[in-house]
């Protein structure tokens, strides 16, 4: 008798650096430095000499964004078991959410619609809740919470990757039709004032906050222009002369490295005139562990508005001579 042939099994499909930044949110640059620091990831390498991260790696890289997210330390995440970051993320205290109408609508409504891949429904629950609320109370109290519970669904695995990028595609869409039809601001020049820049560094993919904060500008009459976000430092500079720039508005996550964080932004600000100020905000603890000087912290989404009128009352000579 011949012995049975063995069915071979199918490998795994192992992800690319590139692959791994897109779906984790953690930069080339971060992945690369862990690996030295704490020996986690161990990526594989293919036949061309790249890494290649086997998914439960991946999976792994994804808990730890999002309890860093949270306010965690890397150092006491990376190494653990996956069922223990699972149990950590289920256990750690959650942000406190805004408070919200008692007309507003269920979130989880639209994690079921998310769920469901009623896509259609979901932007057309949103669009609805936009006009319900009005923009300041949409972003602050239905977006934002809303995005951290889309996270956790994510993180806790009953939500899968492409779906957390659906929603972030649908709330955008929302979004920038929302910021498409606010009224312009008077003739005057003066009365788009500030002129705001907004993007985030090379290797910070997270665009839905600098998004959130665009509609929250706008609809305090500033001029915004977007440049999306991974803009090189000189390129962020370039485009703020350009553009004749009041402020340079960044988001950092709480994944994006701390010492790149403060290096860039001292690197732009020696790239800008003095007149121009730089604003940061998102959930990196860099911006008030090692805050630089004469660099705005915008914590929450709330204090935009704040930060908008302190710039005009302290510029007002400026804006009334505009």
């Amino acid at each position: 008798m011949h012995a049975p042939r063995s069915v071979p099994v199918p490998a795994v499909a192992h992800l690319s650096i590139s692959a791994v930044e897109r779906d984790t949110g953690l930069s080339k640059d971060t992945l690369r430095v862990w690996e030295r620091r704490y020996g986690f990831p161990q990526p594989l390498r293919d036949s061309f000499g790249e890494r290649s991260y086997p998914p439960t790696q991946v999976e792994a890289l994804r808990l730890i964004r999002r309890l860093m997210d949270r306010g965690l330390r890397p150092s006491k995440l990376i190494g653990r078991p996956i069922e223990e970051l699972i149990r950590l993320g289920q256990s750690s205290p959650e942000r406190v959410a805004p408070q919200r109408h008692a007309d507003s609508p269920n979130l989880d409504g639209y994690l079921t619609q998310l769920r469901a891949h009623a896509v259609e429904d979901l932007r057309r629950g949103l669009s609805q809740g936009l006009l319900r609320h009005g923009m300041a109370d949409f972003v602050t109290n239905i977006i934002a919470p809303l995005t951290e519970k889309i996270g956790d669904a994510w993180m806790s695995g009953t939500l899968a990757i492409y779906e957390e990028h659906l929603f972030t595609e649908t709330v955008q869409s929302v979004l920038r039709g929302a910021i498409a039809a606010l009224p312009a601001p008077a003739a005057q020049e003066a009365a788009s004032r500030p002129h705001v820049l907004l993007t985030t560094f090379p290797g910070e993919e997270h665009g839905l906050g600098l998004l959130m904060v665009e509609a929250l500008l706008t609809l305090e009459g500033a001029r915004c222009i977007s440049l999306g976000t991974g803009t090189p430092v000189d390129e962020i500079a370039r485009a703020a002369l350009a553009h004749r720039t009041d402020v340079v508005a960044l988001s950092f996550s709480q994944a994006y490295p701390a010492g790149q964080v403060i290096d860039g932004l001292r690197a732009l600000q020696a790239a800008l005139p003095e007149t121009v100020e730089i604003w940061a905000g998102g959930g990196n603890t860099a911006l008030t562990k090692k805050p630089v000087p004469a660099v705005r912290v915008v914590g929450a989404l709330t204090k935009v508005q704040s930060a908008v009128n302190e710039w005009r009352a302290c510029h007002a000579a400026m804006v009334d001579a505009a």
